[in-house]
């Protein structure tokens, strides 16, 4: 459970006061510029090698950020035609470090005992040709981003992507290295889930408060135009899915078509992405095998 002044969520950029950069930390071309559309401060991170220009919190990696929230939310775009990638440490309940990695440069699903390798399908502008490519493709937009990426909204699930992927139980998140090539507008942690797309008097009114689901807090939103809807203009993606109980083998916003209006806004949520057989038979081996050592020397079989 976090601690009280995690709750009911941690604005992680606001708190470690970034711009300071004293308990974080840059490297290569790094900088704060205002974005148009969102109307605030984002950090540009670019550059030709993504280990060559990150931003990374905490400052070194002797230190911790000791966040015990289990739901991650970044909100980020990655770069047109660019690649990017993201690290994650996080500490399980027996204080193993797992890094969790994703990126659009990543093939294929990997995973050793102690990291796992998503890769990271970009969403593109609703009703674009690369979208439409998406919606009949699964692999459609894997590597380079598409010109017109969206600004996304990922909430990453690190306990379940520790128990369905490892067996193992979540205990904090450690550090978060965010490589080139990617604009970032922050990072927040909670036990809660914000839904973007619903406002503050729908929530009350569908009274999701009793399911665990909340607004997005305001100094985490992005921007909607009257008359706009937030699905339409940015891409929200769940990872894993809201209940599921098997492991999937890549992040992405699911390329289902459009779903009918409902009155619950929660149902609009992305689906999981299909089940491969390599997937499917990792799980078998996670579920007969606990040891971490027994399980790295299977998997390079």
């Amino acid at each position: 459970v976090p601690a009280a002044w995690q709750r009911p969520y941690l604005n992680v950029f606001k708190h470690f006061r970034v711009e300071e950069w004293k308990r974080s930390a840059r490297e290569g071309d790094v900088a704060a510029l205002t974005d148009a559309r969102l109307k605030g401060t984002v950090y540009r991170i670019r550059g030709s090698v993504p280990a060559s220009s990150y931003l990374q919190l905490p400052r070194t990696g002797t230190q911790s950020l000791g966040l015990a929230g289990r739901y991650l939310y970044l909100l980020f775009r990655p770069m047109p035609r660019k690649h990017f990638v993201v690290h994650l440490d996080v500490a399980t309940e027996e204080n193993q470090v797992v890094r969790i990695s994703f990126s659009n440069l990543f093939k294929e699903f990997k995973s050793t005992a102690t990291w796992l390798q998503f890769p990271f399908v970009c969403g593109a502008a609703k009703g674009s040709t690369a979208d439409r490519a998406a919606r009949t493709s699964r692999r459609g937009l894997v590597g380079a981003a598409p010109a017109d990426v969206r600004w996304t909204c990922l909430v990453l699930d690190l306990h379940s992507i520790l128990s369905l992927y490892l067996n193992r139980r979540y205990g904090h998140l450690k550090s978060v290295k965010l490589c080139s090539n990617l604009l970032v507008k922050n990072l927040c942690t909670s036990d809660l889930v914000f839904d973007p797309g619903v406002t503050f008097s729908e929530a009350q009114q569908a009274d999701l408060a009793c399911r665990g689901v909340a607004p997005m807090p305001r100094e985490m939103a992005f921007p909607v135009p009257k008359g706009e809807k937030w699905h339409d203009l940015y891409d929200y993606i769940r990872f894993p899915s809201e209940g599921s109980k098997l492991p999937y083998d890549s992040i992405q916003k699911s390329c289902l078509g459009p779903v009918a209006v409902s009155e619950d806004p929660v149902q609009q949520l992305p689906q999981p992405v299909t089940l491969t057989k390599a997937v499917r038979d990792r799980l078998s081996l996670i579920h007969q095998i606990t040891s971490p050592k027994a399980v790295s020397a299977s998997w390079r079989r």
